[in-house]
Formats: C-alpha cells, structure tokens, sequence
C-alpha cells in the first residue's frame, strides 16, 4: 500500500520539477526577459493575479499533494488523488494544447506532454489503488 503512496508523491513531484523547467527554459529564449521587464509574456498581461494563479496551480497545489498522498488515509488519499489528478490532466491538456497552436519550441511540447502523462499516471495509481 505504501508504494503506491509513494508512486503518487513522486509524480506530484514530477509534475513541479516539470514546471520548473518550462520556466526555466523559456527564460533562455531570446527577447522574453525584454517582454518581462515590459510586463507581459507572450502578450499576456504580467500582474499579480496571474503570478498568484501560476504560484497556487503550479506550485504550491502539486507540492501538498506530494505531501497529503503520504500522510492521508487511504481512502481520502484516494479521492483527493483522483479529484486533483484529473483537473491537472485536464490543464495540462489545455496548456498542450496552447502550445501546439502557438507553435511553442519542441522543448516545451515535450514537457507538456509529460505534464500530460504525470497526472494521468495519478489518476490511474489512484483509481487501482489496492483494497483493504
């Protein structure tokens, strides 16, 4: 029972590091830090809104999961697994699909993909978790 807690944690934790590199990598393109400086990203309005949203969806929500899917009950270990693995898969989804419109680089598209992947793999853990 407890691999599976930890299988799930890892993935959350794949799912930050994930997100991490995006950043960090779209901060080496050339002329993005001239548009942070300008206030905005790829014609989005840079405020204090959207640094909470980026902060709160993919950072800190994805961290306490790691965290609660070792230390909740079972059960609630579960349904909080499902719940947040499928609205992840389903942003991570959408951000892909914002990247494939917008023609982003094959770096980025290959770890959209893998955003994709890590909450699905949460999802699936979740839902074939072992019964007592």
């Amino acid at each position: 029972m407890e691999d599976v807690k930890i299988k799930i944690s890892v993935l959350w934790l794949f799912s930050t590091v994930a997100s991490l590199a995006v950043v960090t990598l779209v901060f080496m393109e050339p002329g993005v830090i001239a548009q942070i400086e300008k206030g905005e990203i790829y014609g989005e309005k840079i405020g204090p809104e959207l640094l909470l949203v980026m902060a709160i969806l993919y950072y800190l929500v994805p961290l306490v999961m790691a965290f609660l899917s070792l230390t909740l009950k079972d059960s609630i270990n579960r349904w909080a697994n499902i719940i947040a693995g499928i609205v992840f898969t389903v942003l991570a989804v959408l951000d892909l699909i914002g990247a494939l419109e917008s023609a982003m680089a094959a770096y980025g598209i290959l770890i959209d993909i893998s955003r994709v992947v890590a909450p699905a793999l949460i999802v699936w853990y979740a839902w074939k978790w072992p019964k007592k």
